[in-house]
């Protein structure tokens, strides 16, 4: 079974994927991390393993080459699928909709041990067109409203197989976290006439107490009220709402700063677990005046627990400040 509920209190959208395995404790490792790289579906010569591919990004050519450098394929476990039709029904007093989407798996590397971090930039650039193009693609689709980039780094952060990935999920519904993104930069365009994140680039890099590294195209930041130790958010430095509006141009600095970001946490917190999430203007969206793309990155270092769950307040034991400074170090040492 797929649909989505709509939980009348909090407005929010779930989505019951019955065929999903059901997560394990963080203790026990799943079959499929056990497997290893000997019988991988990600892996080069696995590829009948994985669902029919949707795009296949290939490598330059040269001595003995790669088949290819970047796979994206549909998820072997759907959250939402492509097939069917878009029906929204009442049970009741509750809402709900049938599980109309899309999901799909980006593999990132054909190399199985290789981590994003370790990636060279140019693939990271394979990696993130792979992700421009698909998000065009599907945003083409009449059903969809939102399509949401993010990568399980680690099995605490999420990620059930070790072969560098990241995943897409396109949705029917805008989901409530970029409602709430949306309504608190519309509501500081409404007031001032200006983009509250072009305002907060023009402070942080006015100040520098939080900026962790800077490129021609892109700071890369962490938050004045940062939720999390080490917390970061990467933002283009010209005003754009959509990602995948990325200049072919930007594509190559943004990967450079997404993966000297990835690889600040590698040395400076111990190879940790983390996710990262591209939030962009929702498909057709009229926020192109006031919302501003970004990349949140969260190294999974603490664990949210009851009055994080009860309040929707978090506790953050490390400084932003500080923890840009020895950021920017780890950068700086990493980029002689």
């Amino acid at each position: 079974m797929l649909e989505l509920r709509k939980d009348p209190v909090q407005k929010r959208w779930v989505i019951i994927a019955s065929d999903r395995p059901v997560p394990q404790t963080e203790h026990r490792v799943s079959e499929e991390q056990r497997r290893g790289r000997e019988h991988c579906p990600f892996c080069t010569g696995s590829e009948a393993q994985t669902p029919r591919e949707v795009l296949r990004v290939p490598v330059a050519a040269g001595p003995e080459p790669e088949p290819w450098a970047v796979r994206v394929v549909p998820n072997r476990f759907p959250a939402l699928v492509s097939e069917g039709k878009l029906k929204k029904s009442g049970v009741g007093m509750y809402d709900r909709m049938t599980g109309v989407g899309a999901h799909e798996v980006i593999i990132e590397t054909p190399q199985h041990d290789v981590a994003f971090s370790e990636l060279p930039v140019e693939q990271v650039e394979k990696v993130l067109w792979a992700y421009r193009s698909r998000t065009e693609e599907l945003s083409r689709d009449p059903r969809i409203k939102y399509v949401l980039v993010f990568k399980n780094n680690g099995r605490v952060a999420g990620a059930s197989l070790e072969h560098p990935h990241s995943q897409l999920i396109a949705t029917p519904v805008v989901p409530r976290r970029v409602h709430e993104e949306l309504s608190g930069a519309e509501s500081y365009f409404t007031y001032k006439e200006r983009c509250v994140y072009c305002d907060i680039l023009s402070q942080e890099l006015a100040t520098r107490v939080r900026v962790c590294a800077e490129s021609p195209h892109f700071a890369l930041l962490t938050p004045f009220a940062a939720r999390f130790p080490y917390e970061m958010v990467l933002l283009p430095k010209e005003h754009q709402a959509d990602f995948a509006q990325t200049g072919v141009g930007q594509l190559a600095d943004l990967a450079r700063m997404l993966r000297d970001a990835c690889r600040a946490m590698r040395s400076q917190l111990d190879d940790p677990p983390y996710n990262f999430m591209v939030h962009t203007a929702p498909v057709h969206h009229t926020a192109r005046d006031y919302y501003h793309w970004h990349i949140e990155i969260i190294p999974r270092l603490s664990r949210i627990a009851g009055f994080e769950w009860g309040s929707g307040f978090y506790i953050n034991p490390m400084p932003p400040e500080e923890a840009a400074r020895r950021l920017a170090e780890a950068i700086a040492a990493g980029n002689p």
